[in-house]
């Protein structure tokens, strides 16, 4: 059975990489310092922002295989749970770490949109893959936190060290925009998947065993985190996830508002809505006419 390591404290995961803990919320740490480590898997309590600089095995989140090769960045959050699988082979650490703890950013504006920083949540196949040029700007963000690390602490430590982590997650959002533009061999073909795996939803009775198709079971059908793959279409369509599965679900109303035998109830139940006051509301709302108006006005 594998060795779970819980990291609460930052001190807790500076103490498994040999690092002295310069700051009770906060560390830069050189993965080459701690000693070689075997499979373990590891619970997190903190934010981590990982740079790797050595093959060391895949790593998983739950049941999913990072794309994590040399060279890329992985994020974690609290409440995460990593394993890394290599056969049991020992292997040196090598690269750069920034842990903080959720507490270093309460109250602060990092504090309060963390969670647009949706690469948080990226699980399978999304590591952040550097240029050369980007991995150099990642390292500096990494000095200038360090650079607060090694310094008394004083009224400005605190801004200066969230507002660098900040700008660290701000060119990582410029980063992914670019890897979701460049990284065409692992992206192809997204778009036409999901819209096959949608019209091909509706051609089963999944509708009437599941309901509307959710954007975390269309992620999950296309081995994508819901995060990742929000992304994704949101950078491909211009159209948020929902919206596209919502106007997905319009186009099949519409075609099937020209069978006359079916009433419009039915026809909500068969689009996977649990009440047709709820396809009513939302047919208006995406159409500008409810259901009825729009066969009515079809028929004329």
């Amino acid at each position: 059975m594998d060795l779970l390591r819980r990291f609460e404290t930052v001190n807790e995961y500076n103490i498994f990489n040999n690092t002295e803990t310069r700051h009770p919320l906060v560390s830069v740490i050189d993965m080459s310092k701690a000693n070689p480590r075997q499979i373990s898997t590891m619970h997190y309590g903190l934010y981590a922002i990982l740079l790797k600089d050595v093959k060391c095995g895949d790593l998983r989140y739950g049941r999913h295989t990072y794309d994590y090769q040399e060279g890329t960045l992985v994020f974690i959050a609290p409440g995460q749970v990593i394993s890394v699988e290599n056969a049991g082979e020992v292997y040196q650490p090598k690269g750069y770490a920034v842990v903080f703890h959720p507490n270093l950013i309460h109250g602060t504006a990092l504090g309060r949109h963390i969670q647009d920083y949706s690469f948080f949540g990226y699980q399978s196949n999304e590591a952040l893959h550097l240029s050369e040029r980007e991995r150099k700007i990642v390292l500096d963000c990494f000095s200038k936190i360090d650079y607060e690390l090694e310094h008394a602490v004083d009224k400005h430590s605190k801004r200066l060290i969230v507002s660098n982590i900040e700008l660290l997650l701000d060119y990582c959002v410029r980063f992914y925009d670019r890897q979701f533009i460049t990284r065409d061999t692992v992206h192809q073909g997204v778009l036409e998947r999901f819209e096959a795996l949608l019209n091909a939803y509706y051609q089963t009775d999944k509708p009437f065993t599941i309901g509307l198709p959710s954007v975390a079971w269309c992620a999950g059908e296309l081995n994508l985190s819901a995060n990742y793959f929000g992304d994704l279409v949101k950078k491909e369509s211009g159209k948020t996830a929902q919206e596209y599965i919502q106007s997905k679900v319009m186009d099949v109303a519409k075609a099937r508002l020209f069978e006359p035998d079916k009433s419009i109830s039915q026809i909500a139940y068969e689009l996977g809505f649990k009440y047709p006051q709820h396809f009513n509301r939302l047919f208006k709302q995406r159409v500008g006419q409810s259901p009825n108006e729009y066969r009515m006005l079809q028929q004329n």
